[in-house]
């Protein structure tokens, strides 16, 4: 049976559980003193751990014993977005790809952009959510929002692919990727990306490419391309 994981990013630091945690492992769950709880600091460690003490809102542990969590894939995959109109949507993709793995999200203004900021504080617990759902210990990367033609300029260390709809010579994302590689995919807003945009884009190093023949959505799309180089890591 697989244990509740608890997230406290600060355990090494401060041994209690963070007030919503707490809340849900005394007041939910029914954890007490003496009972034995696995936390994650969300920087790929798992924490076994007895319940010390409870008073009010606070749970103060003792951790017994520090695992490093495997590796579950050996590349680092950043998705650069442009954020739904649709909140809704977006957030299923974060959920998804967390869930799948993923290492780095950044949502994108660009110049088709429906939305044109978010609150950061939502997704972060939905992934925090997913995080914990899938038995993983590593919280993705979740940046604030940033217009693409400042992010395109930013250093990666790795393969840097733009998909896009627009009628010109592309290939698909499988047939580019090598496994291992470290990835960073630009996914577009519903209008897709300006000519300009690509144009900018390939001018700094990015690779066009296809997610297939049916025309995506834009959570669709990110969560295709995800799950693409997931698969290819196998």
């Amino acid at each position: 049976m697989e244990k509740t994981i608890f997230f406290a990013p600060d355990i090494t630091i401060n041994n209690q559980l963070p007030e919503e945690e707490a809340k849900h492992c005394v007041k939910v769950l029914r954890k007490t003193v003496g009972d034995e709880i696995l936390i994650t600091n969300g920087q790929g460690d798992f924490f076994d751990a007895q319940i010390a003490s409870v008073a009010g809102k606070h749970c103060i542990v003792e951790i017994i014993n520090t695992i490093k969590a495997p590796n579950d894939w050996a590349y680092n995959l950043h998705i650069a977005f442009a954020p739904t109109k649709n909140n809704d949507r977006s957030e299923w993709f974060t959920e998804k790809a967390t869930e799948i793995g993923i290492n780095r999200l950044t949502p994108l203004l660009c110049r088709h952009s429906e939305r044109k900021e978010i609150k950061n504080s939502r997704f972060e617990k939905i992934l925090v959510s997913a995080m914990k759902q899938s038995q993983k210990a590593t919280l993705p990367q979740l940046d604030d929002m940033i217009p693409f033609s400042k992010f395109i300029q930013q250093e990666f260390e790795g393969r840097k692919f733009i998909a896009h709809c627009h009628p010109q010579e592309k290939s698909l994302l499988k047939d580019l990727y090598k496994q291992g590689e470290d990835a960073l995919i630009l996914i577009g807003p519903e209008g897709d990306f300006s000519e300009k945009e690509v144009s900018e884009a390939l001018k700094n190093g990015f690779e066009p490419i296809s997610l297939g023949t049916s025309r995506l959505r834009t959570e669709t799309a990110a969560l295709v391309a995800c799950q693409t180089i997931h698969i290819l890591n196998q």
